[in-house]
């Protein structure tokens, strides 16, 4: 008989101990994770529900599913895993013969997989096609919008998504430079962005890449349209008490979050649980940089 070898994940869920306080996690509880990643979440929320708690997780990039599902397998039936967008939910939910839970979460970050992958294009740190697509058998890639779209349309997607400052000189360079070359790779953008950029702002805290790539990762994949339709989902599949827990990682996101739960509590749909976000201690920053920005709003389903 072969020695199954336990896979040691790379990727620290954020905020991983407020989740399942939030969650009231429990023995029969049912719990969604929307956006399954490399099963951090998952893997927390099935033990805080032991014996028999249950975890229905979906994502839209496959190699995550097929990852995760070798990491938790030692939890048998408890845990349904779905190649899906979470905008489907109610779909996944009809599929598992499931009308409400008692807990979603959705975390809108990347995992670490998806960033070190150079091959997925997410990261200008790591040279490699400029896909950026969540689920790669879908859609157009980042180099398709880059060299496709006109100047205007360019500056508004890095002005609005990226709320990038120079999104006009950016947008004006790429137009020059995919004239002469397709630009192809995350390193071609990464380095034209660095010649437009003033030098006096290439030593600040972010990367002067980072709002381009992150504006581009929002249209290539429809994000901020997925989360409204996700989380309206998600209000009507939940069990009076339920909890919806959003974790965001940009203020496009979390704007949406707030506004949406404002929205719901007037309706008298949803209870907001946090009147201020929940960000990372200290502690969890220093041992975990990339969960710096990272923002809980917590809502209960009335």
């Amino acid at each position: 008989m072969g020695v199954v070898l336990a896979m040691v994940p790379s990727h620290i869920p954020v905020l991983v101990r407020e989740v399942i306080q939030f969650l009231k996690c429990r023995p029969g509880g049912i719990y969604l994770d929307c956006t399954l990643g490399e099963g951090g979440h998952t893997e927390e929320i099935l033990k805080a529900s032991e014996p028999n708690g249950r975890v229905i997780g979906l994502d839209r990039d496959r190699q995550s599913i097929e990852q995760t599902r070798r990491r938790l397998v030692v939890f048998g039936d408890r845990v349904s895993l779905h190649h899906e967008n979470f905008i489907r939910l109610d779909a996944v939910l009809e599929q598992e013969h499931i009308q409400t839970v008692d807990g979603i979460l959705f975390d809108l970050g990347l995992s670490s997989a998806q960033l070190e992958d150079g091959q997925r294009g997410f990261s200008f740190l790591k040279d490699g096609p400029l896909d950026m697509r969540m689920d790669i058998t879908k859609g157009p890639t980042a180099s398709d919008w880059v060299n496709h779209l006109d100047e205007a349309k360019l500056t508004m997607v890095f002005r609005e998504y990226g709320e990038e400052r120079w999104a006009q000189r950016i947008s004006r360079m790429i137009i020059q430079e995919r004239a002469k070359t397709r630009i192809t790779t995350t390193s071609q953008l990464a380095e034209l962005i660095l010649k437009v950029v003033p030098r006096r702002y290439h030593h600040q805290k972010i990367h002067p890449a980072t709002r381009v790539f992150q504006a581009l990762r929002i249209v290539v994949n429809d994000e901020l349209s997925a989360l409204r339709l996700g989380m309206e989902a998600a209000v009507g599949g939940l069990k009076p008490g339920g909890r919806l827990c959003v974790i965001s990682f940009h203020s496009l996101e979390d704007r949406i979050v707030k506004h949406s739960f404002r929205e719901w509590e007037r309706q008298e749909q949803l209870k907001v649980i946090t009147k201020r976000p929940v960000v990372p201690s200290v502690e969890e920053r220093s041992l975990n940089p990339r969960c710096r920005s990272a923002k809980l709003r917590v809502a209960e389903r009335n």
